[in-house]
């Protein structure tokens, strides 16, 4: 067994001689400690920078809305007033930024799941799954958002009889699912990529080992592909939660819905700009963390060629 100096790869010596690639092991060593470090803290400089800047905006906003509204309420006093709805939805309801949150981690999960298998059959020897997952990740890799939020909103029913039972359907529960779709045909094409960017050795190798080609997948070329795909992956994360407002259309009780109310309520169109921007900033303060890690993480598992 032999490993070179930058310990990513080591050589077989058997009688095939052919490279065998370890899966990928997180190292603590001082070098990407500190590396990692400065990174990090050139993510936070910028994030304040942002957060400086967004902040400054939303101050800028309030005094305008102040100056064109009623002294006796100010926009803090209205941001307070409203901010517990905006952010939980109403007493004994599930709604507000909360529920844009969960839409975000159940539509990930579920996209994530499906579109591991729908990129395993893309690259499958079988023509026919091979040709079958191709095209449904096209079709909804290439369709917009909305037109499927509306489209699974309207197809599935509002409410089952299960057991003599009714059983009401929450539109939040149709969107999660319909916003999965597009993430599980992205999550597809970042397994296909990762996969057929495997040099074909392994598969040589795991061959000539006597292991079947599900054992191969499974043992040697999926693990491998982890690093290759967390980056991507979070990306879209990002993605889908800034794309999470579009079910407000739909009528769901989300962070945007419940702004939109809080203002019909106010009957002060002065105030429009700071409590959207207030919202906005809630999302930026969730997403921009997540962010700077993805940067960080794609330099850390940056694939050597």
């Amino acid at each position: 067994m032999r490993e070179n100096s930058n310990n990513k790869f080591s050589l077989h010596q058997g009688a095939s001689d052919l490279p065998v690639i370890k899966p990928f092991v997180l190292t603590n060593g001082p070098g990407w400690q500190i590396e990692n470090m400065v990174s990090l803290a050139g993510n936070r400089k910028i994030g304040l920078a942002l957060l400086a800047i967004l902040s400054a905006w939303l101050m800028i906003d309030t005094a305008f809305a102040q100056i064109q509204g009623d002294a006796n309420q100010t926009i803090f006093q209205t941001l307070v007033k409203w901010t517990p709805l905006m952010f939980m939805g109403p007493e004994g309801e599930f709604g507000g930024f909360i529920l844009n949150i969960a839409v975000s981690f159940i539509s990930m999960a579920l996209g994530t799941f499906l579109g591991l298998w729908l990129g395993i059959g893309q690259v499958s020897p079988n023509s026919y799954i091979r040709r079958i997952s191709w095209s449904i990740t096209q079709i909804f890799r290439n369709s917009p958002w909305l037109v499927l939020l509306f489209y699974f909103m309207l197809l599935l029913p509002f409410s089952v009889k299960i057991a003599g039972q009714q059983i009401d359907i929450p539109g939040w529960t149709k969107a999660t699912f319909a916003l999965s779709l597009p993430i599980m045909a992205n999550v597809s094409e970042i397994v296909r990529g990762a996969i057929s960017s495997i040099p074909t050795g392994q598969w040589e190798s795991a061959e000539s080992l006597a292991f079947s080609r599900t054992q191969t997948m499974w043992r040697i070329i999926l693990p491998q592909c982890v690093k290759r795909m967390i980056p991507p992956w979070m990306n879209w994360y990002c993605i889908l939660t800034m794309s999470t407002p579009l079910i407000s259309i739909l009528g769901v009780n989300d962070g945007m819905t419940l702004t939109q109310n809080a203002l019909a309520a106010e009957g002060r169109s002065e105030f429009l700009i700071p409590m959207y921007l207030w919202l906005m900033a809630w999302f930026f303060a969730y997403s921009y963390p997540i962010a700077s890690m993805t940067r960080v993480l794609e330099r850390r598992f940056a694939v050597e060629t």
